[in-house]
């Protein structure tokens, strides 16, 4: 008796061992269950975004392209609690109209203001860009970023200037 329960555990832990081992899934790379990501990849197919290039594509050669005059400006000595302003400008040198998306600065105290409506191909453009030095001394070195629809998508420019100590007693901030 205790041989025939032995035997029949045996016989049905085999039966169960081997209907396991056929639903096993298939792994591909990563250890990755393959029909998972197949439905994944279905589930989220890729987009072509023409503004966006990718290393194997070629670049648009139609694409608009900002030409600064100058992509950096040194204030020199600002005095202290002041505000100073400069005006980038460029030019649409490419062949479609250039659309300025964003400008955003390195820090708080530096305010870009830049053109909202589309810069025609061969037209100009500015931006400007304002820096207050209130309660800062000494080396200052800010950088803009500007996003369109370039190639590619962005763009620095950079202001900097010497802030000068104000003359109160007092530690000095930076």
């Amino acid at each position: 008796m205790k041989r025939t329960l032995f035997s029949t555990f045996l016989v049905a832990g085999l039966l169960f061992t081997g209907a396991c081992n056929q639903q096993k899934t298939e792994v591909g790379e990563a250890g990755m269950n393959v029909a998972a990501t197949q439905a994944a990849d279905a589930a989220n197919p890729t987009v072509d975004n023409p503004n966006v290039a990718t290393e194997s594509e070629a670049p648009n050669p139609n694409a608009p392209v900002m030409t600064f005059a100058e992509a950096e400006h040194n204030f020199g000595d600002i005095q202290p609690n002041s505000v100073v302003k400069h005006t980038f400008e460029f030019t649409n040198t490419g062949k479609t109209p250039l659309l300025i998306d964003n400008a955003q600065a390195s820090c708080g105290c530096t305010v870009p203001n830049w053109p909202k409506d589309p810069v025609a191909p061969g037209q100009k453009g500015k931006i400007e860009v304002q820096f207050d030095a209130h309660g800062k001394t000494g080396m200052q070195n800010k950088q803009i970023t500007i996003t369109a629809n370039t190639q590619p998508s962005t763009t620095q420019l950079t202001i900097k200037g010497n802030i000068l100590p104000d003359g109160a007693s007092g530690p000095v901030r930076q």
